[in-house]
């Protein structure tokens, strides 16, 4: 088996020249072997030491691909997909892995069809704290899980050209942008989630996408969970907070939610099932610890799996096909439930 799998990358700007290249040069596994991007393309070649083009026949054509990682903006993505598969390349896809169910089923029958592994850029559950998390849950520390809650801002103004402000190009704003990685990720602490409700609207940002959306879950389990993101708050105000409680503590974080490696991670288990408290006094001090947890580049980390399975000629079971599809379908779900659902009027409210 070789030591390394030779990755082209499919729209070398953006994240992919941010975080996902730093973090796949990381990575025993991976060599970069070439970048494709329709402008710049040049600088990135120079910077990465490697061949750059300006299609992606010409990436695909390269023989030394061997998979390929694919940046390029969402409305691209089924295409881009087909023709990877096409040519044979595995493929590291950015997420969402189409603007709606219906393209992510076409990439996902592509890859099938030419029998090439597809993952996608799901990175969130690689975050060590993430994972600490998952364990602590898996372990029965935190007891049944009752409910969830996660969070993910930013201010993101009207800029010229941005795909992401126009539903047509991204599929929606901060639900299928922000939310999806949060879906993901609270499906890998408490399973599959079996009902959605979502309201998303445009409360600041002049755009033709939603810049507010909140999400409604309940899991399989019977958890509950809520969903928080939006395109309309300042940085500095948005502390991405992760909580997770059970019936025996609970795991809270904050800085662990987004593109970094750290941030700070509490929380209170094994508490048992204790007598009703009747004095309800909330004011007091709780005995909630900082927890210890290991500090990885979660891009690195998901470009590690992807090239072992690649390398192992397994596929991937984490951020696989069915993920994708099930991603997906709750995407629509939620935009449907916004689109379509009455909210209860209450008193003289309009």
């Amino acid at each position: 088996m070789a030591n390394q799998l030779q990755i082209g990358v499919i729209g070398a700007g953006g994240i992919a020249r941010r975080k996902t290249i730093p973090g796949m040069l990381k990575a025993k596994n991976c060599r970069l072997v070439a970048v494709m991007d329709t402008a710049g393309v040049e600088q990135l070649a120079v910077q990465w030491k490697v061949p750059g083009y300006t299609t992606e026949a010409q990436l695909l054509a390269d023989p030394n691909v061997q998979a390929v990682y694919i940046a390029s903006p969402v409305h691209c993505h089924a295409e881009h997909v087909r023709l990877a598969a096409e040519a044979g390349k595995h493929i590291l896809c950015e997420k969402p892995l189409a603007r709606n169910l219906a393209e992510a089923r076409q990439a996902v029958e592509a890859c099938a069809r030419h029998q090439v592994f597809l993952q996608e850029g799901y990175m969130m559950k690689f975050h060590g704290a993430h994972v600490k998390i998952k364990e602590l849950v898996d372990a029965g520390r935190l007891g049944k899980l009752v409910y969830l809650r996660a969070q993910l801002s930013c201010w993101y103004p009207k800029i010229a050209g941005a795909w992401r402000q126009d539903p047509a190009l991204g599929g929606g704003g901060a639900l299928i942008d922000m939310a999806t990685h949060l879906y993901d990720l609270l499906e890998f602490f408490a399973g599959p989630i079996c009902r959605i409700a979502a309201r998303v609207g445009n409360l600041v940002q002049d755009y033709p996408s939603e810049d507010a959306s909140t999400t409604l879950v309940e899991f399989a389990s019977g958890a509950l969970g809520t969903i928080d993101c939006f395109f309309c708050i300042p940085d500095e105000a948005s502390r991405t907070r992760l909580e997770v409680y059970g019936s025996q503590g609970a795991v809270l974080s904050e800085g662990t939610i987004g593109q970094s490696m750290r941030g700070k991670l509490e929380g209170i288990v094994g508490l048992g099932h204790a007598a009703y408290d009747a004095a309800q006094d909330k004011d007091v001090a709780r005995r909630f610890q900082r927890l210890a947890f290991k500090a990885v580049d979660p891009y690195t980390a998901q470009c590690q799996y992807f090239a072992d399975c690649v390398l192992g000629n397994r596929p991937p079971a984490i951020n696989g096909p069915a993920n994708a599809l099930h991603i997906m379908e709750l995407v629509d779900k939620a935009y449907a439930s916004s689109a379509a659902g009455p909210w209860a009027v209450v008193g003289d409210a309009v």
